[in-house]
């Protein structure tokens, strides 16, 4: 459970933060699958394996429905709980790249605007690797459009756009340093981003974005994961089936021979 303090801070600044969220093996099979999906991929930068490459993984069903995480999110979304996204953000060492200024609903067709960002670090994420950075209070700003981002398709960065230089003011930024197994929470409308890695250490990070499934994702043909409630009348939403675990097409994990 959160503590009613702790949603008072997200409220108030725009981003809590959970330690211990995972057990540390959870967490490490976490990062592990990272690297199977690198040898399984090895064409996509780690930066990039998006919710299409994990919606029909077994790991990603189990990972993102563990209980610990589904109530977390229902302090902040209620208690029916779909996951419309999930994308694993891991920086290589020396060369992960950076994440521009932003605010994620910029870029999301929900309606409405009802969802919450779950920031599981599998990995130490440390000011040295490129961990998050946040403006707090920025959650009370309008959501810019994709119009008004500056397009940055330089090859050095995960977005290929972001928030222009001159509209921000980093200098009240908070650095979000996660051990293994925490999570961060964060709202949709904060600034965020994050500098590249050139420390000789991993960091990878996994965002699951959650939705009531009450709020309609806007993309054809996207599949969302229904973990707690029903899909909600009128709303056109689609949900992937719970997916059956393949030896050598997946990989194994604790737990995998009830898949």
């Amino acid at each position: 459970m959160i503590a009613a303090d702790l949603r008072q801070t997200y409220d108030e600044q725009g981003y809590v933060i959970i330690r211990n969220a995972i057990d540390p093996d959870l967490a490490a099979e976490t990062a592990a699958h990272v690297q199977w999906l690198i040898k399984k991929h090895p064409d996509t930068r780690p930066e990039q394996f998006h919710h299409n490459l994990l919606v029909d993984d077994p790991f990603m069903h189990r990972l993102a429905g563990d209980d610990r995480l589904l109530d977390i999110v229902a302090q902040f979304i209620g208690p029916e709980i779909a996951l419309f996204a999930a994308h694993y953000i891991a920086k290589r060492p020396y060369d992960g790249q950076a994440v521009l200024w932003h605010q994620d609903g910029t870029y999301w067709p929900l309606e409405p605007m009802e969802v919450t960002t779950l920031w599981l670090a599998a990995t130490d994420s440390t000011v040295e690797n490129g961990c998050m950075r946040v403006l707090p209070g920025t959650q009370h700003n309008r959501l810019l459009s994709r119009a008004e981002l500056e397009e940055v398709d330089d090859g050095k960065n995960v977005l290929a756009s972001g928030i222009h230089p001159s509209q921000i003011d980093d200098s009240a930024a908070v650095d979000i340093e996660l051990k293994a197994g925490d999570v961060s929470i964060h709202n949709p409308r904060i600034i965020h981003g994050s500098n590249a890695n050139t420390s000789d250490q991993w960091r990878v990070g996994l965002t699951l974005r959650y939705i009531p499934p009450s709020t309609w994702v806007k993309w054809e043909g996207h599949r969302n994961i229904l973990f707690r409630g029903q899909p909600a009348s009128g709303v056109a939403n689609l949900y992937a089936e719970r997916p059956r675990y393949i030896p050598g097409e997946h990989m194994p994990f604790k737990g995998c021979e009830d898949w």
